[in-house]
């Protein structure tokens, strides 16, 4: 249910309050509540609508996170009260209440956000020092004529600063700090003055600062901003932003070096776990697909040379029925399960799991001499997944994987081609059946990009008139009398082999344009057997091969009642068949028992591959059937072994692909009515297919 605007609103204004309440306990302000709520306010919704827009980036949010620098001193403090009211809140508005679709952009735009409010702070910070260094080279001239001066000056620049000061010799040491500094390396004032300010740096880190220092006594710099580590009390490190310049006298002679620094440890750890979200699964914990791609360039690079590595994607089967059938949450507990699940498989292995889009993994192993088998792996996973279900909400539910394997690829892939290979390698995999695997192999992947080459190339082939319709002979073989023509799709490329019926209907399958392609090889076949009609010359019933995608076409009905009354051929005079295999599809059905009834002739085609095949037979209005072309070269046992069944339905019994007269005579003994092939006549142009008839 949509929530109301009114309702979408209210929830804004609340979250907005939440936030500057939480912002105002924490940090200095110069706003009352009301006015931070407004201010607030505006920028959430700023951050929704950029939520909601298609298509969604993080950009947006950089410069929302940016702003939030305008508002006072937020600090570490702020942006970490910024990230857990809108981490928490977001997810609780009703307009993101399908977390599935929202989770991500979410994580991304508070990552964005993140980035940019800390890019706009280290800009103000930096501002500031400058600032404050321009102060303080004012305030040490002016010891030159007035200390009592200059020192009130230094009290009241730096000693209400919150960044550490340090007033440092030319030998090093320090002369004047700040209470900041203490409360940072967690010493009193007295104590640090006279220490060696590289004493206070961690070890690793002084060869850098002194480097510094000398650039800046010599004129190679004149001010030096760095990343560095200073040593508290105890012993541990302390990560700090510093800035250092140096101070002149009157005569512009050295005097002092001035030390800036900012602790940066919580804000770098809050970064880091900004990082983190950004590169995990928000549902399942597990590293996202970036992180994936990252981790299999790393790994590939470094890959042992003997054992190599393996990449599986993994595909939930039949996700989308649990989805659909028990709610959105009990399947986000689903993927949860499962995650868990592979992490235990895999455990004994060197493996990365991640979560990819929707309910796709990754798994990365990096094999060894005690690696199992990518089946062992597989048949493991499976097993598990199936023969331990989880209960979710009384729901108990158990999935197989399908997944698309990768072995062994060379340390030179590049991460985005190895991914695509096994994408390619778990789309093979899945037009089989649930729960298989599939490797992937380069030379077959170089035919399916040869095919789809010439998948795409087939829509200005046929505008182009490469495409035709050719004309084949059915014949009876009681008597070699030709029964019917069979119209077909021929592609004669210009400068490579020409394809048949099979191979164009299997191509143009694949890309979606059988639809338009199909009703125009009936439109075009409808045509000539009319024209045939008229002048007498033949008068057969026109056949017509339907594809899977043609059989359930919705509008197919309509489509072939829209070439009937254009061609003028009454619906007994047209025949055409279908894929056994589509049987099952209610779309197919209905399509069959409504041009059953307008009169037209229905044939199953690639029968006796499937088990309800026969059965088929006799509960749908089907008139004929044409044997698996597979079946016809063996001469199938199980074939014939149905003929007297079939004689006793009443359908008619064809076999295509009859090459010689003995194959002819075979299939005659075995109870076949008709047949085609090219012993019969192969596909030609209407004039070719009446020469034909003339022979016989």
């Amino acid at each position: 249910m949509t929530p109301a605007p009114e309702d979408l609103v209210q929830a804004r204004k609340l979250l907005a309050r939440k936030w500057a309440y939480l912002l105002q306990s924490a940090v200095a302000i110069p706003m009352s509540l009301d006015g931070l709520g407004e201010a607030l306010s505006s920028r959430l919704d700023e951050l929704c609508a950029m939520l909601h827009e298609e298509p969604f980036t993080s950009d947006p949010a950089e410069r929302i996170g940016a702003g939030l620098v305008e508002l006072g001193y937020l600090g570490a403090i702020g942006l970490r009260r910024t990230t857990e009211v809108l981490g928490k809140g977001l997810f609780a508005l009703p307009e993101f209440g399908q977390a599935g679709k929202y989770a991500q952009r979410i994580a991304l735009a508070i990552g964005a956000l993140g980035s940019g409010f800390t890019a706009a702070h280290t800009e103000s910070v930096l501002t500031q020092q400058e600032s404050l260094q321009r102060s303080l080279l004012k305030a040490v001239r002016d010891a030159n004529w007035n200390l009592k001066e200059s020192e009130a000056r230094f009290n009241e620049v730096v000693t209400s600063s919150t960044n550490g000061v340090l007033i440092v010799d030319l030998d090093g040491r320090l002369l004047r700090t700040n209470a900041a500094v203490g409360d940072i390396l967690e010493h009193t004032q007295d104590e640090l003055v006279g220490v060696p300010l590289l004493d206070l740096i961690a070890p690793g880190f002084t060869e850098m600062l002194s480097d510094a220092m000398a650039d800046l006594i010599s004129g190679t710099a004149q001010r030096v901003r760095q990343s560095q580590r200073m040593l508290r009390k105890d012993g541990e490190a302390a990560r700090l932003s510093l800035a250092m310049s140096l101070l002149r006298g009157a005569d512009d002679e050295p005097i002092h070096f001035v030390v800036v620094v900012e602790d940066g440890t919580e804000l770098e750890l809050l970064q880091s776990e900004l990082k983190r979200q950004s590169l995990h699964d928000v549902l399942t914990g597990l590293p996202n697909r970036q992180f994936f791609t990252t981790h299999l360039e790393t790994v590939l690079r470094k890959a042992d040379p003997e054992f190599g590595v393996t990449i599986f994607h993994l595909d939930l089967d039949a996700f989308g029925m649990v989805s659909n059938s028990v709610g959105g949450r009990v399947a986000e507990r689903l993927l949860q399960h499962v995650a868990q699940r592979l992490r235990v498989v895999l455990a004994p292995e060197q493996a990365m799991i991640a979560k990819f889009d929707g309910d796709e993994f990754g798994v990365l192993v990096e094999n060894t001499a005690t690696t199992p088998s990518i089946g062992e792996i597989m048949k493991s996973i499976n097993d598990d997944l199936l023969l331990e279900p989880t209960y979710v909400d009384g729901h108990g539910l158990a999935v197989s994987v399908s997944a698309g394997v990768v072995h062994r690829p060379s340390v030179e892939a590049e991460p985005v081609d190895v991914l695509r290979a096994a994408d390619t390698a778990l789309r093979r995999a899945k037009v089989r059946r649930r729960g298989q695997w599939e490797v992937f192999h380069p030379a077959q992947d170089a035919l399916d990009r040869r095919d789809h080459a010439v998948a795409v190339a087939m829509p200005a082939a046929w505008e182009n008139g490469e495409i035709t319709v050719r004309y084949r002979p059915i014949v009876r073989l009681a008597d070699g009398e030709v029964a019917g023509v069979e119209a077909a799709l021929h592609w004669d490329r210009p400068d490579a082999e020409v394809l048949d019926h099979d191979e164009c209907a299997e191509l143009a399958e694949s890309t979606g344009l059988i639809l338009p392609l199909g009703e125009w090889l009936l439109r075009i076949g409808g045509g000539q057997s009319a024209w045939w009609r008229q002048r007498g010359q033949f008068d057969r019933s026109l056949v017509v091969r339907l594809t899977a995608h043609q059989s359930t076409d919705a509008d197919l009905v309509s489509r072939v009642v829209g070439v009937l009354e254009e061609t003028g051929l009454t619906a007994e005079q047209l025949a055409v068949s279908m894929p056994a295999s589509v049987l099952l599809v209610t779309d197919a059905a209905d399509n069959l028992g409504t041009l059953a009834d307008m009169g037209v002739h229905l044939g199953l085609d690639d029968f006796g591959l499937g088990p309800l095949d026969p059965a088929a037979v006799s509960d749908l209005p089907v008139k004929s059937v044409r044997v698996a072309r597979s079946l016809v070269e063996r001469r199938s046992p199980y074939v014939t072994a149905l003929m007297p069944l079939l004689s006793g339905s009443g359908v008619t019994v064809a076999v295509d692909g009859i090459r010689s007269a003995e194959q002819a005579s075979w299939w005659l003994a075995a109870g076949a009515d008709f047949a085609t092939g090219d012993h019969f006549g192969a596909p030609g142009t209407p004039a070719e297919f009446l020469k034909t008839l003339e022979k016989r």
